[in-house]
């Protein structure tokens, strides 16, 4: 098939972020005191291009577009500002999303306190406002959207209409996507939103491998979650893990296509890797990072979960232990949600598996703990405003942030998001921010305040970083500055 598709993200997903996937998050917040153009390349500077393609694209992207050529068609994944000179000869344009409205959790928390659209939000509206894409619709362009923020598009139908948006994704894409593509150039009726249930859901052996870099080295190691917590979209998917040579030939990808070193371990909970419950797995976790850390130049988790560090202190230390041959430190995210355990026994009792769900703070802190003794920096989420939270539970989660003030870490509370077995459930708003809500949010800011200079330290350890060392350490002063002008006191 001849018909070409062109790939592409808008520029806060087509960065590196400096080669720290912790800046990413800088893309959540909304335009502010630093000059637009000043911050965007503190935080998500463009991606070095070859031609018009960028050298490594989003993760996802690049699964699409490894199934795409797959089934034989004419793919070419583009960088945002290159688009002019390619989508004339485009049937389908194709875009991956991951928070297109800033509806995400930390996006919207920092929305809706700020009371500004996040920068991601505006860069997506741009993408397909910009003259070149309105001009190819005109023409007959197809295009569909899909990615983790696909879910999104419910709540804005009215942008998918006035954006001529034809086909919307939502879900793991490998078995639909070319047929919706196909059917589009076909001139065929597809689904403005197409849902992939668990019957399209692709086993192992139907998910291809990347063939062209990802951003900082990300690859996935497995899919889906067996912790079912309420709130969560990935626990409705099965749970798979990706064989040893999968993960390896992709790591090849990036190192001999892209000349990325280091790699991103991907997975809702890297620690149960190879796992079929909530215990780890002790031989194929320690064969994965010493295979990993034998090719790469460094390693890093994309997510993790504190029950899963804590339940094996002993080979948490061990994977460390490997991790740290070539390096001082690692990141990942976790969810700490809440220090209520009657809370934590409503929303996701199988959260602190293989513990009980009364025992979520003392999990919470010896998994914190662990990760401190070992150099492993966890960016920490916190839901405000669950479903059936009490103000005995936000009362729980203070008296947790408590005893986590010694550890290395960065908390952010995030306002409830209708996700998972909850998404028909209210959105949490500032207008019912609470004087405990309140309390936590400041104790939060307290804390990363308190680490963020020992992070930034880390993160920039080498001569060339200590200009953008400097620059960070500035704006987090400029931040706290802001915050004390506002007449907010707080105790760092």
């Amino acid at each position: 098939m001849n018909d070409r598709i062109i790939l592409t993200a808008d520029c806060t997903l087509m960065s590196s972020y400096h080669n720290n996937e912790f800046l990413g998050f800088g893309t959540c917040a909304p335009p502010n005191f630093v000059p637009d153009s000043l911050f965007r390349w503190l935080f998500f500077p463009p991606i070095k291009i070859e031609g018009d393609a960028p050298y490594a694209a989003p993760y996802g992207l690049r699964k699409v577009e490894a199934q795409l050529l797959h089934e034989n068609f004419d793919v070419l994944t583009i960088a945002p500002n290159r688009l002019a000179k390619h989508i004339d000869e485009a049937k389908v344009l194709g875009i991956h999303v991951m928070d297109p409205f800033g509806l995400g959790p930390a996006s919207s928390t920092f929305a809706a306190i700020l009371r500004k659209e996040p920068f991601l939000a505006q860069y997506f509206r741009s993408l397909l406002s910009g003259p070149e894409v309105r001009e190819a619709k005109k023409h007959g362009l197809k295009i569909v959207v899909g990615g983790p923020g696909a879910w999104q598009f419910r709540y804005r139908e009215k942008f998918v209409k006035k954006y001529g948006i034809d086909c919307v994704i939502e879900g793991e894409a490998e078995k639909v996507v070319a047929r919706l593509i196909r059917a589009l150039i076909e001139g065929e009726q597809v689904p403005e939103h197409s849902e992939v249930g668990l019957a399209e859901t692709p086993s192992l052996e139907e998910i291809p491998d990347i063939v062209g870099p990802s951003v900082n080295g990300l690859v996935e190691i497995g899919r889906g979650c067996c912790r079912g917590c309420s709130f969560c979209s990935v626990t409705l998917r099965p749970l798979r893990w990706y064989p040893m040579e999968k993960v390896v030939r992709e790591i090849d990808v990036n190192m001999k296509i892209g000349g990325i070193s280091g790699a991103i371990l991907h997975a809702e909970d890297v620690m149960l890797y190879g796992s079929k419950n909530t215990l780890p797995n002790d031989e194929k976790l320690v064969e994965l990072h010493e295979t990993v850390v034998k090719k790469c130049s460094g390693v890093t988790w994309s997510h993790c979960s504190l029950a899963a560090v804590a339940s094996k202190p002993q080979l948490f230390s061990r994977i460390a232990g490997i991790i740290r041959q070539k390096q001082r430190w690692w990141g990942v995210e976790v969810g700490l949600e809440t220090g209520s355990p009657e809370l934590a026994q409503k929303i996701m009792p199988a959260k602190a598996h293989p513990f009980n769900a009364k025992d979520w703070p003392e999990v919470v802190r010896s998994g914190m703990g662990l990760m401190h003794d070992n150099m492993l920096v966890p960016a920490a989420t916190l839901i405000v405003g669950a479903p059936e939270e009490r103000e005995e539970d936000v009362l729980k989660t203070l008296e947790l942030m408590d005893d986590l003030r010694g550890f290395r870490s960065l908390i952010v509370p995030l306002f409830f998001v209708p996700m998972g077995r909850l998404k028909d459930e209210d959105w949490f708003k500032e207008t019912e921010l609470t004087r405990l809500h309140q309390e936590l949010l400041i104790k939060c800011f307290e804390h990363g305040y308190r680490w963020v200079d020992d992070v930034i330290g880390l993160s920039f350890p080498r001569l060339q970083g200590q200009f953008l060392k400097l620059f960070y350490k500035t704006f987090a002063s400029i931040v706290r500055y802001r915050v004390l002008q506002s007449g907010i006191r707080f105790n760092p």
